[in-house]
């Protein structure tokens, strides 16, 4: 939980019971529990409207890589094409 562990938790409850009394602790504990529940819901939310549009990104970039890929392989034959040289004919004696 919230990467404490049980001793952690433990001083932390002692220290609330001290503080707040028996009386107010389960309200405080319904309150934090609330809070924690919006605050996963909001994420869950946000996660969900996201996650489509990052999606949609990663596949126009795949296809940008692909295009771009594309030219370079076209540009790198033209390349080749144009500092290819003909073989000069041997003379002969």
């Amino acid at each position: 939980m919230f990467g404490l562990g049980a001793g952690e938790v433990l001083i932390i409850l002692i220290i609330a019971f001290l503080l707040f009394g028996p009386k107010q602790l389960p309200e405080i504990g319904r309150q934090v529990g609330k809070a924690v529940k919006g605050f996963k819901e909001t994420a869950d939310d946000l996660r969900k409207s996201v996650e489509p549009e990052v999606n949609l990104i990663q596949q126009e970039v795949k296809l940008v890589e692909q295009d771009f890929q594309a030219s370079m392989k076209e540009a790198e034959e033209e390349i080749d094409k144009v500092t290819a040289k003909p073989e000069e004919p041997k003379a002969t004696s």
